[in-house]
């Protein structure tokens, strides 16, 4: 009997490995699930598969049976039936089709972004991702090399019931959900609060404003034409779906999710600099429905009430753009995007500098 067989073959060791494995599968089938079904999955296939070529339709099946499959294998690893003639096999394929996936990610986009393995739970690059397969699998080849075939159990429908299962259950927790246009219809939207106090005095103001234009309006035009500020030539930035005026002067679109703390500080901090700089582009925010009823929290916390729209997670990502993240920031004026952040790492929002920007003619 070889030394493998001998030590290994019912030790201690050998179920440790099966059940780290197993763990392993598990965690990756349930964090992707996290921290609701409805927005993991739509995330997953928003920004994992569709820049794969998925279509929507294909990639909502695709992504929870695939699901399904990892809880079916972490299942598996720990029972008897199949296991080296099945459950061993497809296990590695499995983490060798994803690390293939990896690979190319890696040589194409680099080491950067979520890999999505464990969803927003665990959050892990690609070459991380990929050194936790390639480790993975070597303790599944050992698994294979010292299990006994033969001494597998073979009761198909045990099997075929564990599978099945497993992927109904997924499809019973993110049931499939019509997918609606990233030109959605507008939703409600909300303006600035303004106190009584600030209409009576605006309303102050216009009219001394307007009395004032009278009265200089003979005496600006024996004047020359005071030269207008440089400012960039106007194009389309492609928001002109959501707020019709995005592409009229200065103005600052964010992406937020209503129940993300990095979010919430974002919106106060840009609060912030509205009271310091003068003439602050007008802001607009397009917030995830994910947890919608947390958007007066929101405010409340930001410190200011600014115009919103709601869209669908779905639409949500593809309006950011699939591979960006929240916090996101945009500084457009005349619809050239001059400034733009997003997520919490190297492209986050930076108060400092924004204000920096912000204050800047377009001339420096």
């Amino acid at each position: 009997m070889s030394i493998e067989t001998s030590f290994f073959k019912n030790s201690k060791f050998t179920y440790g490995i099966r059940i780290l494995l197993s763990f392993m599968f598990l965690l990756s089938a349930v964090a992707k699930l996290y921290p609701s079904p409805h927005f993991a999955l739509t995330t997953f296939e928003i920004k994992q598969l569709l820049p794969m070529g998925f279509s929507e339709l294909s990639a909502a099946y695709f992504s929870r049976t695939l699901i399904g499959c990892e809880l079916a294998l972490g299942i598996g690893l720990l029972q008897p039936h199949f296991f080296k003639r099945l459950v061993l096999p497809l296990s590695f394929l499995m983490l060798f089709l994803f690390s293939s996936q990896l690979t190319y990610e890696l040589i194409t986009s680099g080491n950067k972004g979520n890999c999505g393995c464990f969803g927003s739970l665990l959050p892990m690059t690609p070459l991380q991702a990929l050194i936790k397969n390639v480790i993975a699998m070597g303790m599944i080849g050992f698994l294979f090399r010292i299990t006994n075939k033969e001494e597998d159990k073979k009761d198909p429908f045990f099997i075929a019931t564990l599978i099945l299962a497993s992927v109904l259950l997924v499809y019973l927790v993110g049931p499939l959900t019509k997918k609606t246009s990233v030109q959605p219809k507008l939703p409600m939207v909300l303006e600035e609060t303004i106190e009584e106090e600030d209409i009576i005095q605006k309303l102050d103001t216009l009219a001394a404003q307007t009395i004032k234009s009278e009265a200089l309006s003979q005496e600006a035009s024996n004047k020359t034409e005071e030269v207008k500020p440089a400012e960039p030539k106007k194009k389309t930035s492609g928001f002109a779906k959501f707020y019709p005026d995005i592409d009229n002067g200065k103005k600052i679109l964010c992406f937020f999710a209503p129940g993300c703390d990095h979010c919430k500080e974002t919106a106060k901090e840009l609060t912030q600099l509205k009271k310091q700089v003068k003439d602050f582009p007008e802001l607009r925010i397009i917030f995830m429905d994910e947890e919608a009823e947390l958007i007066p929290a929101f405010f409340d916390f930001a410190g200011s009430k600014y115009t919103y729209q709601v869209l669908d997670v779905a639409s949500f990502w593809q309006a950011i753009g699939g591979a960006k993240d929240t916090p996101g920031v945009i500084y457009l004026w005349n619809g050239n995007i001059l400034k733009e952040y997003d997520g919490i790492n190297e492209k986050k929002f930076k108060m400092k500098e924004f204000k920096t920007i912000v204050s800047k003619p377009y001339t420096k």
